[in-house]
């Protein structure tokens, strides 16, 4: 049945505030963990007027904001338009697609059009990480505001076993990388300096081991990082395992896809922030990946009773 188009506007404009309203408090916490609050709206007015403000003020931030909403609005009517398109629309398909793909899109261009002095502006992890969750926040609520009888969140995952599978897969990763620059932080009695190196380069922008910022904060929010990077790892590992089961002379493809996600990592680092390799090691870096793959892969091996059996049967893979 369609939707009237008012409905479909009042729901996209709503559920785009809403989304804006996520964005706007990941950022505040992320600039207060930082001790710079609202340091992310003083540097985007700044490339929108081009200016730079040495402090933010309540009339640059209020000015700001309203900008800042009222394109969340916009954008929130756009992917109401393309939800009301579809009899039974994708939930969470559309709403990483609002999150990775439109407003990302959105940003930089935007980022490119105001002759911004660089992109990195704002730090990339916390632009894909408020976007995402910008985009399950607005498809939640119009999936809500639709009265949607489909379930959706946590509930959804009970029709989709192997996306739970590669979600665990994931996690089991996340954890042998985390207890292994644990134990080596621990023996060289800097608990936590790891975490807190990368998080620092990938979130703060830091250029050196001199501008480190070790804080409890900092360290649960390059951890968020780290455990969804390593999800989404999980599941292409397990989805791989899937269709290794059906066409075994794809093994190959999965050791390439392990060898390009430690090349990936590496490099990763190496552009982000040279100096955490010197910092941290590149050897324990390559050794924590290493067995974050083995790990992995024993998970997937074992949730996959078919897969040594089709692997041992298939000609081609017998030594």
């Amino acid at each position: 049945m369609r939707r009237p188009a008012q409905a479909v506007i009042v729901h996209g404009v709503i559920g785009g505030l809403l989304a804006g309203l996520v964005v706007v408090l990941w950022f505040l916490v992320a600039d207060t963990v930082a001790g710079h609050p609202f340091r992310t709206p003083t540097l985007l007015a700044g490339v929108l007027l081009n200016r730079e403000f040495s402090q933010a003020t309540f009339r640059l931030i209020t000015a700001y904001t309203v900008l800042h909403f009222g394109v969340f609005a916009i954008l929130g009517v756009m992917m109401a338009w393309i939800s009301a398109a579809f009899t039974a629309p994708p939930r969470l398909l559309l709403g990483l697609v609002f999150g990775l793909l439109l407003q990302e899109v959105t940003f930089y261009v935007g980022l490119l059009l105001l002759h911004a002095p660089h992109l990195g502006v704002v730090a990339w992890p916390h632009v894909v990480g408020a976007n995402i969750a910008a985009g399950l926040v607005l498809m939640s609520y119009l999936h809500y505001a639709e009265h949607d009888p489909r379930p959706v969140g946590l509930a959804a995952l009970r029709n989709h076993p192997a996306l739970v599978r590669g979600v665990v897969t994931g996690l089991i990763g996340a954890a042998v990388v985390a207890v292994w620059f644990f134990l080596l932080d621990l023996a060289s009695g800097a608990p936590l300096r790891t975490p807190a190196a990368l998080g620092s380069a990938l979130l703060l922008g830091a250029a050196g081991p001199g501008e480190i910022v070790a804080t409890f904060g900092l360290v649960a929010a390059y951890t968020v990082v780290h455990v969804t990077a390593f999800v989404i790892a999980g599941i292409v590992f397990v989805a791989l395992a899937e269709e290794v089961e059906r066409v075994p002379a794809m093994a190959l493809l999965v050791l390439l896809t392990a060898i390009l996600l430690e090349g990936l990592v590496l490099a990763t680092i190496g552009v982000a922030a040279q100096w955490v390799l010197g910092t941290v090691g590149w050897w324990s870096v390559a050794v924590a990946n290493v067995l974050a793959v083995l790990a992995m892969g024993w998970q997937v091996w074992r949730t996959h009773p078919m897969l040594p059996r089709r692997l041992l049967e298939h000609p081609q893979l017998r030594v």
